[in-house]
């Protein structure tokens, strides 16, 4: 089991955690976060591609020439797909292009991606984030003692209006809650901050 370091919201060290198994997986399973991490980017396509067949397209349904007596080959109208202009032949459609996966691949996909960030050394709990108002720089300010530069996630025990506000001026940050938390950003993330309620949230979820 993984040993988590634990930070107050000034950069030090106040003491560490092992890491629930429930929420950390001591065996990420690969081919299951693979998996779901292709069903999240599948559930992102907007899947509007479209083609025009040759019932939509513009033109005459006319047979173009007789079909005997002109020495050429038979022919249909001007919207058949080998001619210029015509419709295209089994061409994309509107469509949805998500993934049907189970409550279990999910979560033991965020487990996984959990797991291996742990393993990592790139898991970082916090005490606490509060912040009085929505200041970018107070925030900065506990990312800088906090050592978190680049992409980094924020996992809050609940939404925070305030913290929200403060981290969308920030590179490389995205903040979420226990609630909503997914497995792709976990693993898109170069590390990961972690409130001491969003890991008793998330053992609440996953268990």
């Amino acid at each position: 089991m993984a040993i988590l370091p634990v930070y107050d919201s000034t950069g030090t060290r106040t003491g560490e955690m092992e890491a629930p198994g429930v929420v950390f997986a001591d065996r990420p399973n690969a081919a299951v976060l693979h998996q779901v991490v292709l069903a999240h980017l599948a559930a992102e396509r907007q899947g509007n591609a479209s083609t025009k067949t040759r019932s939509e397209v513009r033109g005459s349904t006319r047979k173009l020439w007789r079909q005997k007596g002109t020495g050429r080959a038979r022919v249909g109208n001007a919207r058949a797909p080998g001619r210029e202009g015509g419709g295209v032949a089994a061409g994309p459609r509107p469509r949805s292009h998500r993934q049907r996966l189970s409550r279990e691949m999910k979560r033991l996909g965020l487990r996984s991606a959990l797991g291996v960030r742990a393993a990592e050394g790139a898991v970082t709990v916090v005490e606490s984030i509060a912040l009085p108002e929505a200041k970018t720089r107070a925030l900065r300010q506990i990312l800088e003692a906090l050592e978190a530069e680049g992409r980094v996630l924020l996992v809050l025990g609940e939404p925070d209006e305030s913290v929200l506000r403060s981290g969308r001026n920030i590179p490389g940050l995205s903040i979420a809650s226990a609630v909503d938390l997914n497995a792709y950003q976990v693993i898109t993330a170069r590390k990961a901050i972690m409130t001491k309620e969003a890991v008793v949230r998330l053992e609440a979820r996953l268990s």
